[in-house]
């Protein structure tokens, strides 16, 4: 549902040229994947991420993208190192996640708006316990890279707060249009060394 909300900002910005082609993933792809033609991987809830994964050669993919799926897993530092070694050099990793100011509207667990979540995302900052900025997640994870682009994604963005007194704090933010955080990043070719044999 998500990849669908961004589908009409995405053509407008040409994101569709600029970072996918060729074979690619969709990593919790769901009913709503990226392509119609692309690999789809979706965990299920409790499964083990690193099992689901690990059958996927290395260096595989042109693209990898996953939508709103990366608060919902354990450990978001093994996630993303998995989703880099399927990549090939010259190939985009795309991440886009909610966005704790336009979803989670709090900054502790657990998540109002979606009771799987895990984690809560902003883009430049970690906040312990269990907020991850997007680009210092980038930085302790992965190496040979160049971020094209990080930011804010909120186009038809609104909410409302309705009374649920099933909920911690007896009242739930329900959000429509776009409410997240989008990162792509470039895996750069491998950097070689040699010898200056100059004396």
């Amino acid at each position: 549902m998500e990849t669908k909300k961004a589908r009409s900002r995405r053509f407008l910005e040409d994101f569709f040229s600029k970072y996918i082609s060729g074979s690619g993933i969709d990593i919790g792809a769901g009913n709503d994947p990226l392509t119609p033609d692309c690999d789809k991987l979706d965990l299920i809830y409790g499964q083990d991420a690193d099992k689901v994964i690990s059958y996927i050669n290395n260096e595989t993919y042109f693209w990898v993208y996953s939508s709103h799926m990366l608060e919902d897993v354990n450990d978001p530092n093994f996630m993303i190192k998995e989703w880099w070694r399927i990549l090939k050099p010259g190939g985009f990793l795309i991440i886009f996640v909610p966005s704790r100011e336009y979803f989670e509207f709090k900054k502790t667990l657990p998540s109002l708006g979606n009771s799987n979540h895990k984690w809560f995302f902003t883009i430049d900052k970690d906040e312990p316990p269990c907020t991850l900025g997007l680009i210092p997640l980038i930085t302790r994870n992965l190496d040979n890279y160049e971020i094209q682009y990080v930011k804010l994604c909120k186009e038809g963005h609104g909410v409302k707060f309705v009374d649920n007194s099933y909920i911690p704090g007896g009242v739930q933010p329900i959000a429509w249009g776009e409410f997240s955080i989008e990162v792509v990043v470039k895996k750069l070719d491998k950097p070689y060394f040699y010898l200056d044999r100059h004396n």
